[in-house]
């Protein structure tokens, strides 16, 4: 399909000679001999052109006018200025209010050539990006309408707008993630750069470097000089994954960033200004890791100002058939493959299951449904054997224990420790959930040791936090 070119100018001679040349190269071409004019065309037309021609010196609308228009109006085409008495000023004028490129009169016919092409290449680049957004938004989108998902959905509506940093907390496997991106596209900083870095994944000695940059020959290895992280997200937003893990003197380099918005390559002795959103995320208990001297209080408060946490999915067990739904439908597009349902016995069966992986490990297992089952329906037959190796748990156990008593010991032990991490470790919760009385349920926390993840004894740590709310 031809390339659309608008040519704006109220010269025909022009016009005419900018026609002849550009369809030669296989270009359709539309004119428009005045300023009003090509602004009703630019507009009106059903798809975007990949480009427009625009003459400066015109009567009653002139071209610099006509570009402030259409760039009021948001139409995406690259426009190109022309003039027959250009300087240099007004090449630099024309480019701040969002000219793609400025050419002088007489036209040189490569130097147009070569102009037009660039800009229909600019144009073409940022359609696609446009379409790879739109899928991404499609792809990993927040699924769900359980309650926790609402008021998730409420933080990342009231955070998105603002500027100010923002700390995601939850399981692996919830979302963080997705989360900051999301936080990201709903913000002004949209159409800026949202750069992840991984902060469990970098070695120590490599992290400052990753983040701030280096110059040539800073430390062994560096052989050139490395742009940072943080200034490849300036005007952007930075996510600073499993921050948790980041070194002490990581972090201290980190909130100079927040404090001073800027940073410092590593070998540098010069001072470069950053202006970057952060949004950091972790699976720890940061409280916890600052009282072990793990983590800095001042950082902490310094990324706490927006808290927002991603349930785990046996929290929001209602939105289940809705994710695996969704992968399903999302899958079957990628792979090519017939769209697929659940049955209800399948969906039950995710439903009642674990996912201590969460939504990742549900994400997982439909991908490989999707790839694995030739029908359209996914029944409960097809659901992978490993999904059920919970009930051939307990029977392997039964084989290893010496009496029936050390059976129920441990089958007993193992059903308070799912509905423990069902009704996030909250014992009063747990209690009323398998209808005994709160004092048994201590008792039998305390009788087989069960900790709760993260560290500390579940009947010590609940019970006096229990006394502290009475």
């Amino acid at each position: 399909m031809a390339f659309r070119i608008l040519v704006i100018d109220d010269e025909t001679a022009i016009r005419e000679a900018i026609r002849m040349t550009l369809e030669y190269e296989g270009y359709r071409i539309d004119e428009a001999r005045s300023g009003q004019d090509g602004i009703d065309k630019a507009t009106r037309t059903a798809a975007p052109y990949d480009a427009i021609l625009l003459d400066i010196k015109m009567p009653v609308l002139d071209g610099i006018e006509v570009l402030e228009n259409l760039k009021e109006q948001h139409v995406p085409s690259p426009v190109i200025m022309v003039s027959g008495h250009g300087d240099i000023s007004t090449a630099v004028e024309c480019t701040k209010r969002g000219a793609f490129d400025f050419l002088e009169k007489p036209l040189n016919r490569d130097k147009l050539l070569l102009s037009v092409r660039n800009a229909v290449r600019q144009q073409k680049l940022e359609e696609e990006v446009g379409e790879l957004r739109e899928r991404e938004a499609r792809d990993y989108q927040l699924v769900g309408e359980s309650s926790s998902m609402k008021e998730l959905k409420s933080q990342i509506e009231l955070a998105a707008p603002t500027k100010a940093t923002v700390l995601i907390t939850g399981e692996s496997g919830t979302g963080k993630e997705l989360v900051a991106r999301e936080i990201h596209r709903r913000s002004s900083r949209a159409a800026q750069p949202f750069i992840q870095v991984n902060c469990a994944a970098i070695p120590e000695e490599l992290i400052e470097s990753e983040l701030f940059g280096h110059e040539k020959g800073s430390f062994t290895g560096a052989v050139r000089k490395q742009t940072g992280k943080f200034v490849a997200a300036d005007g952007g937003t930075i996510f600073l994954d499993e921050i948790g893990d980041m070194s002490l003197r990581t972090q201290a380099k980190v909130l100079r960033v927040l404090q001073e918005g800027e940073v410092e390559p590593v070998g540098s002795a010069t001072v470069i200004k950053v202006d970057v959103r952060v949004i950091a995320a972790t699976n720890k208990e940061l409280t916890e890791e600052i009282r072990a001297g793990r983590f800095r209080e001042d950082l902490f408060y310094r990324l706490n100002v927006i808290p927002v946490r991603t349930p785990p999915l046996r929290e929001r067990k209602d939105d289940i058939p809705l994710l695996a739904q969704h992968f399903a439908t999302m899958f079957s597009a990628q792979y090519n493959r017939p769209a697929k349902k659940f049955t209800p016995a399948a969906q039950k069966a995710l439903q009642d299951a674990a996912w201590r992986g969460n939504v990742r490990e549900l994400r997982n297992m439909i991908e490989r449904l999707v790839i694995m089952v030739p029908s359209d329906t996914i029944d409960i037959t097809d659901l992978p054997s490993e999904f059920f190796r919970a009930a051939g748990d307990i029977i392997a156990t039964a084989m290893r224990l010496a009496t029936l008593q050390d059976f129920k010991d441990e089958a007993e032990k193992a059903f308070i420790l799912a509905k423990l991490r069902e009704n996030g470790w909250n014992v009063s919760k747990t209690a009323e959930a398998i209808d005994t009385p709160r004092s048994n349920l201590y008792k039998k926390i305390e009788q087989y040791n069960i900790k709760r993840e993260g560290g500390g004894t579940m009947a010590a740590s609940d019970r006096d936090e229990g006394e502290k709310q009475g």
